[in-house]
C-alpha cells in the first residue's frame, strides 16, 4: 500500500512539478498585483483570474498526457481537460490531474487500435481527425459530468477542512502529515490535496495556510538543529550541512534518514507541525503562492502583504518545538548515531551492502550513464546526482549522472542509486538494472563504494 500510494504521490508530483515555474509566477502576481497585495494594481490583476482558471489546469492537464503517451497525449489530454475547465466555475485542478492522462490513454487505446488499418497516405488525415474527435466527445462528457462531480467532490472536501478549521482541529492534521513525509508520501498529500484546496482559498481570500502544512522546512530543522548540538559521532557532524540544505535549499529529504534511525523521533517532528499550525491558526497566517520547494525562502517570497510575522513566528514556532522533543530524546540517549556512515538497513547480505543484485555482472566499459532516482525526479535526485557527479569528475570518470522520477527511469539504464525506501519502485521500474541504495543523501558511503567499483572495472 506505501509503495502504491508513494507511486500515486510520484504520478501526482510529475504533472505538478515541471509547471512550478508557472505557480510562482501565478503567486507573484497575486502577492503583488491584487487588491489586497504589496502593489495593488486593476490592470495587472486581471491576469490572476485566467491564470488560476486556465493556464495552470492546462499545463497540468499537457504534462499528464505527456507522461502518458508523448505529446500527442498532450494534446489529447488537454482538450478532453477543458471541458471540465470551462464547465465550472473553481480551478479544475484535480479534474486537469484525471483527465489529462485519461485522455491521453483514451488515445493511446485509439491508435493501437487503428495501427495497421489505415491506408497509405492517409496517416495524417486519420491521427488529426482521431483527437479531434475523440477530443470532442470526451471534452463534451468531462463539461457535463466530470467537471460538476469534481466540483461537487471539491466542495464537499472543503466543507470537510473549513469545518476542521472552525473547530480549531487543523493541527491534528501533523499527526497525519509529518510522519507521511518522512516515508515518501509528502507528494500524494500536497499535490493531490492541498495544492488544489489551497489555490480555491488563495482566489476566494488571497492567501491559504493549506500550502504551508507539507512544505513548511520546520519540523525537520528542529531535528537537524538538535542533532547539530547534540547529535552523536558523525550524525552531529552531517546535521549542520543537512540542516542549511533543508531548511534553505528546501530539500526535505536530507532530514528523513535522522528520523528514521530513532523512529521516536516521529514525536519531534509531530510536535513542530502541531505548534507552528497552532500558531498559524491563532494569527490567520497564510501564503499568497505555492512555496516551492519547501525552502523558508520559497515562504518568505510568497507572502501576503501583513503576512510576514504570522507566517515567521509560525515557523519558529515549530522549529523550536521539534527542537525541544528532539534535543530532549538526544541527551537521554546513550546511542553513537552513524546516519552518514551505515548502510542501509535490509533483509539480506547484499542489501546490507547497499547493493540490490540481478545477476549478471555490468563492466564499466559497458556503463555511459548512472541514474540517481528520487520520488519526483527533482530535489534529493538533483542533490544526489550532482554529489556523484563531482565525485566522478574528481576522478576523471567518463561517465554522465543524471536524475529522475523512480518510475520513470529509462529502460536501459543499467545502475540506478536510490533512497533504500524507493528501492522497490526502482526494482519494478528497470527490473534488469543494479540498485544501489543510500540512506543519507548527503554523505552516504554508497557514494564512494559505487565510484570505487566503477574504477575497479565492474559492479556486481
Amino acid at each position: 500500500m506505501q509503495h502504491r500510494i508513494q507511486k500515486f504521490g510520484g504520478f501526482l508530483a510529475g504533472m505538478v512539478i515541471p509547471n512550478i515555474g508557472a505557480f510562482i509566477a501565478w503567486g507573484l502576481i497575486t502577492a503583488l498585483f491584487i487588491d489586497s497585495g504589496w502593489l495593488p494594481n486593476e490592470q495587472l490583476e486581471t491576469m490572476v483570474s485566467p491564470m488560476i482558471t486556465y493556464l495552470l489546469p492546462i499545463l497540468i492537464a499537457f504534462t499528464g498526457g505527456k507522461m502518458i503517451y508523448d505529446h500527442r497525449g498532450g494534446v489529447a489530454g488537454t482538450v478532453v481537460a477543458m471541458g471540465a475547465i470551462v464547465g465550472s466555475d473553481i480551478p479544475m485542478f484535480l479534474a486537469a490531474m484525471v483527465l489529462g492522462p485519461l485522455g491521453a490513454y483514451a488515445i493511446k487505446k485509439l491508435d493501437g487500435f487503428l495501427h495497421g488499418k489505415v491506408k497509405s497516405g492517409f496517416e495524417m488525415l486519420v491521427n488529426n481527425f482521431s483527437i479531434g474527435i475523440l477530443g470532442m466527445l470526451l471534452a463534451v462528457f468531462s463539461f457535463y459530468i466530470i467537471g460538476p462531480s469534481i466540483s461537487g467532490a471539491t466542495t464537499v472536501v472543503t466543507s470537510g477542512i473549513n469545518f476542521i478549521m472552525d473547530a480549531n482541529l487543523l493541527p491534528l492534521l501533523a499527526v497525519l502529515i509529518e510522519p507521511a513525509k518522512v516515508v515518501f508520501l509528502n507528494n500524494a498529500i500536497d499535490q493531490g490535496i492541498f495544492v488544489p484546496l489551497g489555490t480555491q482559498e488563495v482566489v476566494e481570500n488571497g492567501k491559504t495556510m493549506l500550502w504551508m502544512l507539507v512544505s513548511s522546512p520546520a519540523p525537520g530543522a528542529g531535528v537537524l538543529l538538535a542533532y547539530s548540538l547534540f547529535g552523536k559521532g558523525n550524525s552531529q557532524k552531517a546535521a549542520p550541512s543537512a540542516l542549511l540544505i533543508q531548511f534553505v535549499g528546501g530539500i526535505h529529504e536530507v532530514y528523513f534518514p535522522y528520523v528514521l534511525m530513532k523512529p521516536i523521533m516521529f514525536l519531534s517532528v509531530i510536535t513542530g507541525g502541531v505548534t507552528q499550525i497552532i500558531v498559524w491558526s491563532m494569527l490567520n497566517a497564510g501564503l499568497a503562492g505555492y512555496p516551492h520547494p519547501g525552502s523558508i525562502v520559497s515562504f518568505l517570497i510568497m507572502l501576503p502583504r501583513g503576512g510576514f510575522f504570522p507566517v515567521i513566528l509560525g515557523v519558529l514556532a515549530g522549529v523550536l518545538g521539534s527542537f525541544l522533543v528532539s534535543a530532549f530524546v538526544l541527551k537521554l540517549s546513550k546511542e553513537k548515531e552513524e546516519v552518514d556512515e551505515n548502510t542501509s538497513l535490509s533483509d539480506d547480505i547484499g542489501s546490507m551492502l547497499g547493493v540490490t543484485s540481478t545477476g549478471k555482472k555490468v563492466y564499466t566499459k559497458d556503463i555511459d550513464r548512472v541514474v540517481f532516482a528520487c520520488d519526483a525526479g527533482v530535489g534529493s535526485s538533483a542533490m544526489g546526482a550532482g554529489i556523484l557527479r563531482n565525485k566522478f569528475e574528481k576522478e576523471k570518470l567518463d561517465i554522465k549522472v543524471e536524475n529522475y522520477s523512480v518510475d520513470n527511469v529509462p529502460k536501459d539504464v543499467k545502475i540506478i542509486l536510490t533512497h533504500k525506501n524507493l528501492k522497490e519502485r526502482a526494482k519494478k521500474a528497470v527490473p534488469n538494472a543494479k540498485i544501489r541504495t543510500v540512506e543519507s543523501f548527503l554523505n552516504d558511503p554508497e557514494y564512494d563504494r559505487l565510484l570505487e567499483d566503477l574504477k575497479k572495472g565492474e559492479v556486481s
